[in-house]
């Protein structure tokens, strides 16, 4: 990319972005903003890594994007469309063509990449503490001496809306919110980051959170089609291939099945099944939820007075709920409602990003909680972290707010190109390993991830179209977390080492065929 030492305006400056109108005693001058650049900063840093001090170069801001006009088939030149913001961190030793690349999102869709750049991947951390020991405000940072930065380089990425990404003066926001603009924005930022560091050669993977997942496997069915950009490997963190899996609204039972795991781990981990190990209480649940649930449900009407009071007793056992609740919710448990429900009792709600997490609820009566306890329990340490790290670490300074969630975007997103069915990737990933049989695969799954539950996630998973020699290129890890697993500081350390060595496994090319 351009050095951010060249002269370029501010953020802060063009975030004004009005035509001004300077008068003078005899002449009336009226100017238009400037059209906008690149505007981006560097700054070193060193990491200690084990024995190892890491020397790299932080380079953030936003980068222009530009779009093909052709009118009447005569071509106009290139417009800018939007402004993304990113930020990279390359390790300073002289690059080579073998150091693998990683370019990281998280979802929404409507996120800012801050959850996976402060959370767990980037060089500096967010001290946020957990359950039971918040980190009380203004919170802190601190080096993160597992970052992936010790084998990949890394490039974090806003999507529109989120972060300081923005449309250009003049755009609509809405043109970027959905499912196809989005992959197209992402995809051409990664396509314009490797070209413009010449790093065709790197290898490189693609990360992604919630529907971040969605986002990547998309993103490379995409890079492949559209620019022959082939990836080493994707990392789908809280997997959500399939929003048919999160749906409680659809015309099946589907999510009622895929979450009953999740609500016996959770149960569980609030001290409803006793002295069981999590690892029982789950096997069994997914033994019900493999067989005996689906057809129960499928039965409606038709199920007997003593086989509804079996799989009554049965859901109510595993997911810590009253027999009568199970009975009056027709034995289909809704996440929001369950979370509300569960510990009613206590006076609390369980948080869906992380049901290990608790709050107060506002009213006892309550059919729903009012908040999620785990967002508020981690939106203000990012925010905090990351707006002083931006500034006083990585030298950029802009008066536009760092969106780290864009109602906004939520919203207004558009799925128009799954008009009447429900949004699935999981075609989209298929043919991406079928194109690219060297494309490798990690799913990380949480336990107590109540956003998307880990068993539709692997159901998901197991249906790929892909053929049986291309199984052993996806790779699955669990953690006794939730959606943003590393916010535990045992699973962050795990997780850690599970990405550094799919990352180097992934790199490495093939050996000779035996």
């Amino acid at each position: 990319m351009a050095d951010p030492a060249d002269s370029t305006p501010s953020q802060s400056a063009r975030a004004e972005g009005a035509t001004s109108t300077t008068t003078t005693d005899t002449t009336t001058v009226t100017t238009t903003p400037a059209p906008p650049q690149d505007d981006l900063v560097t700054t070193k840093h060193t990491l200690a890594v084990g024995r190892r001090r890491l020397r790299y170069s932080a380079t953030t801001g936003r980068v222009v994007l530009r779009e093909e006009v052709l009118e009447d088939g005569v071509f106009k030149g290139h417009q800018a469309k939007a402004e993304l913001s990113l930020t990279s961190y390359v390790v300073d030793a002289p690059v080579s063509a073998n150091r693998p690349i990683t370019f990281a999102f998280n979802g929404g869709p409507g996120s800012s990449s801050v959850w996976l750049h402060l959370g767990l991947l980037g060089p500096r951390l967010v001290d946020s503490g957990d359950v039971g020991a918040l980190t009380p405000p203004p919170y802190g940072l601190v080096d993160n001496p597992q970052s992936l930065l010790a084998v990949s380089d890394l490039v974090f990425i806003d999507p529109v809306s989120t972060g300081y990404s923005r449309s250009v003066e003049g755009g609509k926001p809405r043109d970027y919110h959905g499912f196809t603009a989005d992959i197209e924005s992402v995809g051409e930022l990664i396509r314009l980051w490797t070209t413009r560091q010449n790093r065709w050669l790197s290898p490189k993977f693609i990360a992604g959170e919630s529907y971040g997942t969605v986002r990547a496997a998309a993103l490379a069915e995409h890079l492949q089609s559209r620019h022959g950009l082939y990836p080493n490997g994707l990392i789908l963190i809280s997997s959500v291939l399939d929003l048919a899996t999160v749906d409680f609204d659809f015309s099946n039972d589907r999510a009622h099945v895929d979450y009953l795991p999740t609500y016996a781990a959770t149960a569980h981990y609030h001290g409803l099944h006793g002295r069981r190990s999590l690892r029982s209480v789950l096997a069994e649940a997914e033994e019900y939820a493999a067989r005996d649930y689906p057809w129960a449900l499928s039965r409606g009407a038709r199920l007997t007075a003593a086989e509804r009071a079996e799989h009554v007793s049965r859901l109510a056992r595993l997911t810590g709920l009253g027999e009568d609740y199970v009975h009056r919710a027709d034995l289909r448990i809704e996440h929001v409602r369950f979370f509300t429900e569960l510990l009613r009792g206590r006076g609390l709600a369980v948080g869906r990003l992380d049901s290990r997490f608790t709050g107060p609820l506002a009213r006892g009566i309550a059919e729903t909680w009012d908040a999620d306890p785990s967002m508020d329990a981690v939106a203000g340490p990012y925010a905090a972290a990351w707006n002083h790290y931006v500034r006083e670490e990585l030298g950029y300074s802009s008066d536009l707010p760092y969106t780290q969630l864009s109602e906004r975007a939520h919203t207004e997103w558009s799925y128009k190109e799954f008009e009447g069915k429900p949004v699935d990737v999981s075609r989209k990933l298929g043919r991406a390993m079928r194109a690219n049989p060297h494309l490798r695969v990690h799913i990380a799954y949480g336990y107590h991830d109540g956003a998307t539950p880990y068993y539709g996630a692997q159901d998901v998973v197991a249906h790929l179209d892909i053929p049986a020699s291309l199984r052993s290129n996806l790779e699955h890890s669990y953690y006794e977390a939730g959606h943003m697993m590393y916010v535990h500081q045992p699973s962050r350390l795990d997780q850690s080492r599970d990405l550094a060595d799919f990352v180097t496994r992934s790199s490495r090319p093939p050996g000779p065929a035996s």
